[in-house]
């Protein structure tokens, strides 16, 4: 990445002014040894869930509750949040999140699960958007079942896509970054779906299914 290209990044990145309440959610994550969604993958998160106005929401991957705390900002009044993840330390540090960000309890669904059994339970076409945040190992399956789960018009959203800028170079061949590939691929080639990869963090796909 070239030296504008790194200070627009940086730029970018710096924009987001996060509260506290996003800010003690990070310190909960660092103490766990979690990864959260970076300040500007959280702004995108917020802003392209207030653009799709959806009804239902799964995210994969809870962490401590930065990413479900700024994809429920953007959330409609009244839509509920199903959020997964197997670590159950994460998952009460996200409560706490949730709490101290004032959404009411009613308003989140936390899974205590491996995401490759919870999802073929939900239902067909019940969703308006799902945000993918979990084992890279496992991301292609989690890709079909949100394929399977989201309405027309729906919005599937693919965290580190591309892989810590990995994905670019040629030469390597890690399991992640082939995932990752694989994916671009099956969006590019789906006429199902419009995608784009946008570039905050490491990258986020975006996909809309028509």
């Amino acid at each position: 990445m070239g030296r504008g290209k790194t200070t627009s990044w940086s730029y970018a990145e710096a924009y987001p002014r996060e509260d506290e309440v996003l800010l003690r959610a990070r310190e909960r994550a660092t103490a766990l040894n979690i990864r959260s969604v970076t300040p500007g993958v959280a702004a995108a998160l917020t802003v392209l869930t207030a653009a799709a106005k959806p009804r239902s929401a799964v995210e994969v991957g809870t962490g401590a509750g930065v990413s479900g705390t700024a994809i429920l900002r953007g959330l409609p009044d009244g839509t509920v949040l199903t959020t997964i993840d197997t670590d159950v330390r994460a998952l009460r540090a996200a409560r706490d999140t949730f709490r101290e960000a004032g959404v009411a309890g009613n308003r989140v669904r936390t899974i205590s699960g491996r995401a490759s059994l919870v999802l073929p339970r939900l239902t067909t076409e019940a969703y308006d958007l799902v945000f993918l945040d979990a084992d890279a190992a496992n991301t292609l399956l989690y890709v079909d079942e949100a394929t399977r789960m989201l309405r027309p018009g729906g919005t599937l959203l693919v965290q580190d896509t591309l892989d810590q800028d990995k994905v670019p170079d040629p030469v390597i061949r890690e399991e992640s970054t082939r995932v990752q590939r694989e994916i671009h691929r099956l969006f590019r080639e789906d006429e199902r779906f419009q995608s784009a990869i946008l570039t905050p963090g490491s990258g986020l796909l975006v996909a809309v299914k028509r």
